[in-house]
């Protein structure tokens, strides 16, 4: 039976869940609380990928013994050897008299198995306390861990009347200091960073993560480049060897400029082509075989329509300034053939309204 304090506990663990984002990938993010006699004697959460998970952090930080305490945890503990060994084994071994358990793991390792585990020991198990707030925690995670593809966030910035660019192709800087910061933010929380050629052509971004003050991991840096044209003077070539970049590229590209760039550190892969183009859908299912959960999408206008029309986007992050450019000719978020009837639109669903310093962010999820 759930009580009142284990969804007060319950947010603990999530709170304490949420300080690994960016660091666990592409392993979900998960919290711990160890209560005792109405008062918390551990807490833990998953810090990185390939270390010790929640619940055995949380034992780490006890002081006092655990033995007929109760655990708060947001995922199932898992059961099965990965890169650590399994927390069904040190809950047991800890004397734990009753587990809490945010929501079950997905993972076909675990998915019940860990549940079952506990409970032939003798220990009490509650399942579902803070279930869907939890989902959308790890939206990413599960998304990944039962379809193997990557999450997809498509991030715009554009002016009031919608362009991302004026007609000449200047766009430093649409948005204010406090939205280019939460962009770093973004990028530390997913994977990889994606653009296409034009993007990486007009604006020679470097696609890194600076945040001040902490530490960061760094996104890999993917080019969507049908031909290969990524020129070896650009900064995201130049720093190949700091930050992992990848060039998707056709069997169309120029042998000796996949060669070059794979000269100076840059991974350079052949996907399936669609209309001579490489293709979306193999390029995401590429990403997902390589572990890589989650792909921030920062591309212009034809990128993006392809992304949006072939259904692979997630969610949405769209910037928008209390500025007007005008221009029939300027660039915006979304290009490509359009729809012809409002019918056929990509309909979004509001999850968040956001100021940022005199910007405002639109958090959106797509519509299945």
């Amino acid at each position: 039976m759930v009580r009142q304090e284990d969804i007060e506990y319950m947010r603990r663990a999530i709170e304490l869940a949420e300080r690994g984002v960016g660091f666990t990938n592409p392993n979900p993010v998960v919290g711990a609380v160890i209560v005792k006699s109405g008062k918390v004697i551990g807490e833990g959460w998953h810090e990185r990928y390939g270390e010790w998970h929640a619940e055995r952090n949380a034992f780490k930080s006890c002081m006092r013994n655990t033995r007929g305490a109760t655990m708060y945890v947001t995922l199932e503990p898992c059961c099965h050897h990965g890169k650590t060994p399994p927390c069904t084994e040190a809950i047991i071994e800890h004397e734990i008299a009753r587990v809490v358990i945010g929501m079950e793991d997905p993972n076909p390792l675990v998915g019940g198995k860990g549940i079952a585990s506990l409970r032939a020991a003798g220990i009490e198990v509650e399942c579902g306390v803070e279930e869907e707030a939890l989902r959308e925690q790890n939206r990413v995670f599960l998304k990944y861990i039962t379809t193997k593809r990557p999450w997809v966030a498509m991030k715009t910035a554009m002016t009031l009347d919608g362009k991302i660019a004026t007609r000449t192709g200047d766009s430093k800087w649409i948005t204010g200091t406090e939205a280019r910061a939460y962009v770093h933010e973004l990028r530390h929380r997913f994977m990889a960073v994606l653009v296409g050629i034009g993007t990486a052509v007009a604006d020679n971004p470097l696609l890194n993560c600076r945040i001040e003050g902490r530490g960061v991991r760094q996104p890999i840096r993917v080019v969507v480049d049908s031909n290969a044209r990524l020129a070896l003077k650009s900064q995201l070539v130049r720093t190949a060897r700091e930050y992992r970049t990848i060039v998707a590229c056709t069997r169309f590209a120029d042998e000796g400029k996949v060669k070059a760039l794979q000269d100076v550190g840059v991974e350079v892969w052949v996907c399936e082509e669609r209309e001579g183009l490489v293709s979306v859908d193999d390029l995401l299912a590429r990403l997902g075989q390589a572990g890589i959960d989650s792909v921030l999408l920062e591309g212009g206008g034809s990128l993006n329509y392809s992304f949006l029309a072939g259904g692979f986007v997630d969610e949405v992050y769209a910037f928008i300034a209390p500025t007007i450019v005008g221009g029939m000719n300027a660039k915006t978020p979304v290009e490509g053939m359009g729809v012809e009837k409002m019918a056929d639109a990509i309909d979004l669903e509001l999850v968040n309204v956001l100021n940022m310093g005199e910007d405002v962010l639109l958090k959106l999820k797509t519509k299945r």
